[in-house]
């Protein structure tokens, strides 16, 4: 083996191991993306709820609210 094969197969080994890196995050990115796209599901699934609670609620007051009865 001379020595630009050894300078290539040096190389070849830096890339496998910055291809196996970026597999590695493009998982991990995979599973955060996956996590909150859950998280935001539920969210939007109690904000839904929410909204449904507060259109069947009783009659919305016009005016202000009255002062607490210690006034």
């Amino acid at each position: 083996m001379d020595h630009s094969d050894s300078g290539s197969s040096a190389r070849l080994d830096a890339l496998e191991m910055r291809v196996a890196h970026q597999d590695k995050m493009v998982a991990e990115l995979s599973d955060v993306i996956t996590s909150q796209w859950r998280k935001i599901d539920a969210l939007e699934r109690q904000l839904a709820r929410l909204r449904d609670e507060a259109q069947h609620a009783g009659p919305m007051r016009d005016g202000p609210e009255p002062p607490p009865p210690h006034y």
